[in-house]
């Protein structure tokens, strides 16, 4: 498994790389966005795992509308935010939240195979199906 460390300095990022080399994730650190862009592009890893702070303020949908980008599902840490108080709104297009000062490798593991299950199987979206159940049904009637 490899991920890109996005976050706002070199040293917050090669921590965030160094917690998760730890504990078994190749890890590439990446310092700001777009520094991080190019890095995921370069590198193609399993996910991404970026300072909660940056994304807040990153945009996000630049990312999400990228044909390359856009498969590599992004997971939020912070060193000051637990997971109930990230905010709702700036939980769009992040996969998983991780809380560092209490991070362990079951919470890592649960919250890695979450988000990169999505690109071994794509996502079965409920309301097309339920449209095309009624269009069959309706054809058959």
């Amino acid at each position: 498994m490899r991920a890109v460390c996005i976050a706002r300095h070199r040293y917050l990022s090669e921590h965030i790389s160094s917690i998760f080399t730890a504990i078994g994730i190749e890890s590439i650190p990446a310092v700001g966005f777009d520094d991080g862009m190019r890095t995921t592009r370069a590198e193609l890893p399993d996910l991404v795992i970026c300072d909660y702070d940056l994304l807040v303020v990153a945009p996000l949908a630049q990312w999400e509308c990228d044909e390359q980008l856009g498969v590599v599902p992004i997971v939020a840490v912070s060193l000051t935010r637990r997971p109930e108080e990230a905010h709702l709104m700036d939980t769009n297009g992040i996969a998983g939240f991780l809380y560092l000062p209490v991070i362990d490798e079951d919470a890592v593991a649960r919250i890695v195979y979450a988000a990169t299950a999505r690109r071994i199987r794509p996502p079965v979206n409920p309301f097309r199906w339920a449209l095309d159940s009624r269009t069959v049904e309706h054809r058959a009637d």
